[in-house]
This record gives C-alpha cells, structure tokens and sequence, in this order.
C-alpha cells in the first residue's frame, strides 16, 4: 500500500513539474518518440533479416544459429514498446469511440479527461512494476534458459521506457483538453488528442 501511495505521490509532483513546462516537454517527448519509432522501425528490419538468414542458413546449409528463437523474443519489447508512445501520438491506437461522440462536446471532453486520467495512473503502475522487473533482472544478471545465453535485462527495460513515455503522452492530452491555451493542437502530437476524432 505504501508503494502505490508514494507512486500517487510521484505522479502528482511529476504531473506538476510537467504542467510548468507543458510546450517544451511535450516537443522535448515529440522527438524522443519519433527517434525510438525509427529505432523500433530499425528493429524490425534487423530481426526480418535475422530470421531470413536463419532460415537460409538452416535450409540450405543445414547450420540454424544458435539462439535465433530466443534473440527474436527478446527483440519483441524493443519492437512494441519502442513505438508505442509515438503511435499515441499520431492517434494510431485503436478506440472505441460509439457512446462518447453521442456525448455533447462539453460532456465529452470531461469524458475524454477521465478516461485518460485512469490511463495514466494504469500506465503508471504498469511502468513502476514493469521497472521493478526489469532492475532484478538487471541485479541478477538473469539470461536466457538455453544457450547462447543471453541478457534479459535490456529486452526488460523496454516496456517501463515506453510506458514512461506512453503515460506522459497521455498526460500532455489531458493538459491540451483542459487547457488549450497552455497546449494547443498545433503543438506536434497533439493533433490527434482532440475530442472531435
């Protein structure tokens, strides 16, 4: 219990520390999310052409590399993670949106509000979690069950980075539907946070 109330405690003083800052932050998470989409992107041509050569070499010369299933699964985090927060921001992620556009604007966007006020507090449990995970298994240099023996800890570090990432998005929308004066839709990533989609 102690825990979740120091987390609620963070993410009122982040939430805070954001809010100062909203249009600088928000270019600032802008960048970083377009920079790790182009790396998740990189990811996913790498491990397609890793798999390829696995299976040329495993067909045609009958020599699989070792450790190519784990390798690959260890490359899923980076690939989902790495571009989730970027893929909020261009409004990519799929919605449910049949009774909240039946709402009057006004309804809606206090609707809107709440919906992603829950988010960010799930987010936020799931990146402190998922952060807990991810630095044991860095402390116990935890790897892979069959050799080549691999890390895990740098494949767990993906899901509490873009979650961080995620939820932080989520909050600047919260700030661009309560205050559109301090965070306009102009500002990149944000075209998609409106009420109107």
């Amino acid at each position: 219990m102690n825990e979740l109330l120091g987390l609620l405690l963070a993410i009122f003083v982040i939430g805070a520390l954001v809010a100062l800052a909203a249009k600088a932050v928000n270019r600032v998470a802008w960048r970083i999310e377009s920079a790790l989409s182009l790396v998740s992107s990189g990811i996913i041509l790498a491990a397609m052409l890793f798999v390829s050569a696995e299976v040329i070499s495993r067909k045609l010369f009958n020599a699989p590399i070792p450790g190519h299933l784990e390798l690959s699964e260890l490359l899923m985090p980076a690939i989902i993670f790495l571009a989730v927060a970027y893929t909020q921001s261009t409004g990519g992620h799929v919605r449910m949106t049949l009774f909240i556009h039946r709402l009057e604007p006004v309804t809606r966007r206090y609707v809107e509000i709440a919906i992603r006020l829950l988010s960010v507090l799930i987010y936020a449990v799931l990146c402190y979690y998922s952060a807990k995970h991810a630095y044991r298994s860095w402390v116990f240099d935890d790897v892979t069950m069959s050799p080549p023996y691999f890390l895990i800890w740098p494949s767990a570090i993906m899901p509490p980075i873009g979650i961080f990432l995620v939820t932080l998005r989520v909050y600047l929308e919260i700030l661009h539907l309560a205050f559109p004066a301090l965070l306009p839709a102009t500002e990149p990533g944000l075209a998609s946070a409106g009420t109107n989609e």
